[in-house]
């Protein structure tokens, strides 16, 4: 069976090649994966900038956001079900949080990632998943479930966000979502579907991204942060750009008591000027509050996949902006002006 292999740290290393046995755990479920999705985290890692392999391997099979199906009846599964399969494994220690199931939050850095951190991940013909780390999709939903894993991402920063919005009286009504990649959008989603008014802000002035942002119910900004900022203060902002002086701008600029949650992971090295005083003084007079937030535990994969089922399908199918075969895996890492979300097809429907 074929499988995309990478050589993390050494750039444009990805092959497809013949492996022997299906990939991931010894003891598990057979999964036969139909698509898997392209995000930034695995465009580092085949320029050489990211990724751990396996304990005694120099490879790593690449691929973290994943839709399969069953492949034989047993372990509490059917054949022909749609799963997910969970990308973060606790530490082995573990640490309090890995042992108490939330291994988002892992206090020791000792987890594990699969096609990310030593562990292979789900860009192989079949796979093999502890049934602990598989998550059951409605047929309704099926390959559109490749969107799971990264919804996952977003589902934790919504709860996270509401649970810090309930140390006091809190009646948010305005969400700026920055950025209108995969995970804007999603985010954009999920708080359309909380019935808030919603503001995307991207550098893009036209093409899929505003239309999407525009189906979703939400409004469309693409000039002057800082001003979008200033004119209406939003209640909520989820960065997910990581770009440096948009987190300075939604630091600066929001509503008294706002939560603002950093979902994008800035590049290290640059170096911009910050008035660090006045910066704290806008925090603390405000009660503001800044977080980050990455990963996601079973609940939030399980939030995710009631989040997709309630959405319109055919703007689901519209974030998908290409479904590329196996064999072409390279075009799929290409990155086109109006890309959106690119899966790579291991399976015809």
């Amino acid at each position: 069976m074929l499988a995309l292999r990478v050589t993390p740290g050494t750039k444009d290393s990805a092959a497809l090649e013949e492996v022997s046995a299906p990939v991931g755990d010894a003891v598990g479920v057979a999964v036969r994966p139909m698509g898997v999705g392209i995000c930034g985290t695995d465009a580092e890692i085949v320029r050489g900038e990211y990724g751990w392999p396996p304990p005694g391997r120099a490879s790593l099979v690449l691929g973290h956001e994943c839709v399969g199906r069953i492949e034989s009846t047993g372990r509490g599964f059917t054949a022909g079900e749609f799963v997910v399969p969970i990308v973060r494994r606790p530490d082995p220690v573990p640490c309090a949080s890995c042992a108490a199931g939330e291994w988002d939050m892992c206090r020791n850095g000792k987890y594990t990632e699969h096609g990310i951190k030593e562990l292979d991940g789900f860009c192989a013909e079949q796979i093999s998943i502890d049934p602990r780390f598989l998550v059951r999709v409605p047929e309704a939903l099926g390959r559109r479930a490749v969107l799971v894993e990264p919804t996952s991402v977003v589902a934790k920063a919504w709860e996270h966000i509401e649970r810090i919005g309930r140390r006091a009286h809190w009646e948010p009504r305005k969400v700026l979502v920055t950025g209108a990649g995969p995970i804007g959008l999603l985010a954009t989603l999920l708080a359309r579907q909380r019935g808030l008014e919603v503001r995307v802000f991207d550098r893009q002035s036209n093409g899929a991204k505003p239309a999407l942002v525009r189906r979703a119910g939400a409004d469309y900004a693409h000039e002057d942060l800082a001003g979008v900022l200033r004119a209406e203060p939003p209640d909520i902002v989820l960065e997910c750009t990581g770009a440096d002086s948009v987190v300075l701008d939604v630091m600066q600029h929001n509503a008294p008591g706002a939560v603002t949650c950093l979902v994008g992971v800035s590049a290290a090295g640059r170096r911009i000027p910050v008035d660090v005083g006045s910066l704290n003084r806008g925090l603390v007079l405000e009660n503001d509050v800044i977080f980050g937030s990455v990963n996601a535990n079973r609940r939030h994969y399980e939030s995710a996949v009631r989040a997709l089922a309630a959405a319109d399908p055919s703007w689901l199918d519209a974030m998908i902006s290409r479904r590329v075969p196996l064999d072409s895996w390279q075009a799929a890492l290409e990155r086109k002006p109006d890309d959106v979300k690119v899966v790579i097809e291991l399976a015809v429907p």
